[in-house]
């Protein structure tokens, strides 16, 4: 019997992404520009296969070839007279999905491994019966041999994404570990080169290693200054940095850009989709900043996207971005809400726990935004973004938010009977106000969370950002000794803490910043109405700190979900703080299996809850400011640490939130067609087939190129992934 988090139930909710309205409401023009961003960013979302593990391109193949010869209500009738039960078909129909939705086979949320929920042979007569195999049956047996063992295997190394004998990554050749890791941040840092697009590959050559450092793009010759492309010694080992990494689909990507140019609003959507496409024709972070720069020129669109190698998530050390790419349209009701606090920004920033010395000097204020999501193309889709992540345009230039509305109306909609670890009066409050209190938390973790607190750094002709002699660290009184050196940024300082720090950063200040009755009265809430927003956004926090133990690992003991770590942290810190104010007990349920039961005591929000959050907030901003990667690292992992000691036993509790988990719902999007002048919006029904669909439609007119490309690619790194090289 596999452990269930090993794969997807039959039941996972699976919810279409409404756009209708929001689509119907655009010009021609923005429509046909909304049409090829799109188009850009599901070819680019492809790269997230190769990103994600050596098998999950093949997969991806062989369900597309699948399904493009059979939908899944035809190939239902090959499976039954393959022998298949209903439920062992829909188990199938589920995992085809799953892969779709996450890009990959690990789950986007948690980074696990899930394989089908049905036995090997099985799946092996449906596929040898189907049509595809009856049309190419050398070729649909090739696939099958190149990928059902990794398809199948749960091997302890393989059951989560991580680097060395922790997991699997692509962004690492399989022979790298944390050292190697670390000495290309080293290299990378000296030649002024940012990860964000990078893989790491290391070999032996003429008894020394040697690393090549791979950038995504679609040439692999041609002008190189800013990528700095050669051959380079560097702390006794060699290392080249080359271009052409997914270069089939990043050659995709900037080809639809240069024709979304063709139908931009304005000048600064030109320059950025210039600045873009020419980050993914030659591998240049240096054009993704310069387009970016413009994206945050670009105020208020009605059509709204980003695209590029973006969250670093997902890489075990920290710092190479994933591929995302996104296309939006503005949702105008919540907007006008949003644009309310970003307005208010600088009455609610001194209100934040440090010196105003460590806030920067001058807040940029952000665009921020709901918007209805048309297309997200990556391996999982977020409630809230705010980007750019390159720390100097954050800094100094300014960065957006954007609230996905569409997104927060499916993920958040709770059924009563699924909602576990609080008690049946928690539960009523609970549903009525979870929306409404994750939206104000949304606004403020993005706006004044992310876009709060000053980095303290001295440049390359070592001038400082603050003042040496004036400014004091508030938690010892004495002056600030340490700071950002050059070209050092905060992810490649605090590397593997880096994600789940910044998110627990923000998490507390939207907690915090909560408890203001003007933040409560912008999103429309007065009285008693706004204590129960309150309540429920910090129950709702203690909750999710509960629930983050399904995604820590005890083997390795690492975390695979940075916000799921951040909450975690910030419920320990809550019941740390005493005077019960949280409560957590374990117990049994009404079905004899263990049970748990967290509650929060409304009374001592502000006093109590209120204290602890303004301390330990205060001391994560400083610890950041000033680059104290030491202390950083000893507060977050001393907090972050699962143990079965002290007042609760969080390996345990971790086993029975196992038990009890509610899969992680599905998204199914539509898709966009030109008719003549006009552009049509596809839309499917929300079900794992209506999922599997949108996809074998969203290549139909290159199905068969873009499926060789990725097959292609995906032998090109096969030998990286052999751990001997």
């Amino acid at each position: 019997m596999v452990d269930s988090q090993y794969y997807l139930p039959n039941d996972i909710g699976i919810s279409a992404l409404d756009c209708t309205e929001a689509f119907r409401l655009l010009s021609p023009r923005e429509q046909l520009y909304a049409h090829y961003l799109s188009r850009s960013a599901w070819y680019g979302g492809l790269a997230v296969l190769l990103q994600t593990s050596p098998e999950s391109a093949s997969i991806f193949v062989l369900l597309q070839r699948l399904f493009r010869k059979q939908p899944p209500a035809q190939l239902g009738n090959v499976a039954t007279a393959a022998g298949l039960s209903p439920e062992e078909y829909q188990a199938f129909l589920v995992y085809a999905a799953g892969l779709y939705a996450n890009m990959g086979n690990y789950k986007s949320f948690g980074d696990t491994k899930f394989i089908p929920n049905l036995p090997k042979e099985n799946l092996k007569a449906l596929v040898w019966q189907s049509q595809a195999f009856q049309d190419s049956p050398s070729e649909m047996e090739a696939l099958w041999d190149s990928c059902s063992t990794l398809l199948f295997s749960l091997e302890d190394k393989q059951k989560q994404l991580g680097l060395g004998d922790k997991g699997i990554t692509t962004y690492f050749s399989g022979n790298c570990c944390l050292e190697d890791a670390e000495l290309a941040q080293r290299f990378l840092d000296s030649k002024n080169l940012s990860a964000y697009n990078t893989r790491l590959f290391k070999k032996k050559s003429e008894g020394k290693a040697s690393y090549e450092v791979r950038l995504a793009s679609a040439v692999q010759k041609g002008e190189s200054g800013e990528t700095r492309c050669g051959r380079y010694n560097f702390e006794d080992c060699v290392f080249t940095v080359s271009r052409g990494d997914y270069d089939h689909l990043m050659k995709k990507v900037s080809e639809n850009l240069e024709k979304a140019k063709d139908h931009a609003a304005n000048e600064n959507q030109k320059r950025m989709l210039e600045g873009y496409s020419r980050s993914f024709t030659f591998g240049s972070v240096e054009a993704h900043k310069e387009g970016s720069r413009f994206w945050i020129k670009d105020k208020g669109p009605i059509v709204e996207s980003y695209i590029g190698f973006i969250e670093s998530y997902r890489d075990p050390f920290g710092s190479r971005g994933e591929f995302e790419g996104f296309v939006a349209v503005v949702n105008k009701a919540m907007s006008e809400r949003f644009a309310k606090l970003v307005s208010s920004a600088e009455v609610l920033l001194p209100e934040l726990p440090w010196p105003k010395d460590f806030e920067k000097d001058r807040f940029l204020l952000p665009d921020f935004t709901s918007l209805d999501v048309l297309t997200f193309a990556g391996s999982g889709i977020p409630a809230g973004i705010n980007i750019p992540n390159y720390d100097d345009i954050r800094q100094s230039e300014g960065f957006k938010n954007v609230s996905l509305g569409n997104v927060l109306a499916v993920a958040y909609a709770t059924q009563k009977d699924k909602l576990t670890f609080l008690d049946e009066d928690d539960k009523d409050v609970y549903i009525k106000w979870k929306g409404p209190s994750f939206e104000v938390q949304v606004g403020l973790h993005e706006l004044l969370g992310h876009g709060s607190g000053k980095l303290f750094v001295q440049d390359e002709k070592g001038t400082f950002n603050f003042e040496q002699d004036n400014v004091r660290n508030p938690e010892t009184g004495e002056k600030i000794t340490t700071w950002y050196k050059g070209n050092e940024t905060w992810d490649s300082k605090f590397s593997t803490i880096s994600c789940s720090y910044e998110e627990c950063r923000a998490e507390c200040v939207g907690l915090y910043l909560c408890l203001n009755k003007h933040v409560l009265s912008i999103f429309g809430h007065e009285g008693q109405d706004a204590e129960e927003v309150v309540y429920v956004n910090w129950l709702n926090m203690v909750r999710a700190g509960l629930l983050g133990l399904e995604f820590y690992t005890s083997e390795s003991k690492s975390w695979r979900q940075a916000h799921m770590q951040a909450r975690f942290v910030i419920l320990r810190v809550l019941l740390e703080a005493g005077e019960g104010l949280v409560t957590l007990k374990e117990s049994t349920g009404k079905d004899g299996r263990p049970d748990a039961l967290i509650t929060l005591d409304r009374s001592k929000i502000h006093t109590v809850g209120k204290g602890a959050i303004e301390s330990f907030l205060c001391k994560l901003q400083v610890l950041k400011s000033t680059a104290d990667v030491e202390g950083g690292r000893a507060l977050y992992e001393g907090y972050s640490a699962v143990s079965d000691g002290g007042s609760h036993n969080f390996l345990c509790l971790r086993e029975t939130v196992l038990q009890r988990k509610e899969a992680r719902k599905m998204f199914v999007q539509a898709n966009t067609r030109v008719k003549g002048d006009s552009v049509e919006l596809v839309e499917y029904e929300g079900s794992a087939a209506g999922l599997i669909c949108s996809f074998t439609e969203r290549f139909a007119d290159d199905a068969e190129e873009v499926e060789a490309h990725l097959l292609e690619l995906n032998k090109r790194d096969a030998p990286w992934h052999l751990k001997h090289n």
